[in-house]
């Protein structure tokens, strides 16, 4: 898909906005009605606020794609885990945008008005509570490729995805794994050879769920 008409059916992106496809929420299975500790805990604790940006920019060709990165292995809630750069909120912050914005600037080294960035909008927050979190995605465009620089005490690698990994007909990998005796199933986006799960999975989810609206608009009408 072309940045153009991503910026296109960004800009017609009205409410309700359409669910991520059903199958990449993580569910218990084989032990009906029980629920693992990490689970019922975090739905006890009061959630805290956390911003992610969702960053499409255009390759060469004018191409979509989408900047993830990949957490360092010593990060022991989120080990090599494919992300979204962001995080909490800090007070001073004009949340959700200018979290989701610093946060990237700290992360990745996003020069936000070096690459033209042009916020188009929030999509429905996910709750990310067994994190601590309750997580707003902000979906922004950029105008150029930006230079991107990780920075390594949060980022291992930089991955820049093609925006059509994550289309309502993009391949969806269903995932059994176990995890404090519980057996655990959910969806996970195959990307250069990692797999794309979790709250992230969610987000883009419903992204791609959005891009693929029926859609009447001209790509040429954004200048």
């Amino acid at each position: 898909m072309q940045l153009d008409e991503v910026r296109g059916r960004l800009l017609a992106m009205s409410r309700p906005l359409p669910p991520p496809p059903r199958g990449i929420d993580a569910r218990v299975v084989g032990r009906p009605g029980e629920l693992p500790a990490w689970i019922r805990d975090a739905q006890s604790v009061p959630p805290r606020h956390a911003a992610a940006l969702a960053l499409i920019f255009p390759d060469e060709e004018g191409e979509a794609f989408i900047v993830l990165t990949e957490r360092p292995s010593g990060d022991l809630r989120h080990a090599g885990q494919i992300s979204l750069p962001g995080g909490r909120v800090d007070p001073g912050d004009d949340f959700p945008v200018g979290t989701a914005l610093r946060e990237a600037r700290e992360e990745v080294g996003l020069d936000a008005e070096a690459a033209g960035v042009e916020v188009m909008g929030t999509l429905d927050v996910v709750d990310v509570r067994v994190s601590g979190f309750l997580l707003t995605p902000v979906v922004a465009v950029a105008r150029r490729a930006p230079a991107l620089v990780p920075d390594p005490r949060e980022v291992a690698s930089i991955i820049l995805a093609p925006i059509s990994a994550f289309l309502p007909d993009a391949p969806i990998e269903i995932v059994d794994a176990a995890r404090d005796g519980f057996r655990l199933r959910y969806g996970a986006y195959p990307v250069q050879g990692h797999q794309v799960w979790g709250a992230t999975a969610r987000v883009l989810g419903q992204l791609g769920a959005v891009l693929g609206l029926p859609y009447q608009g001209s790509p040429s009408a954004s200048s």
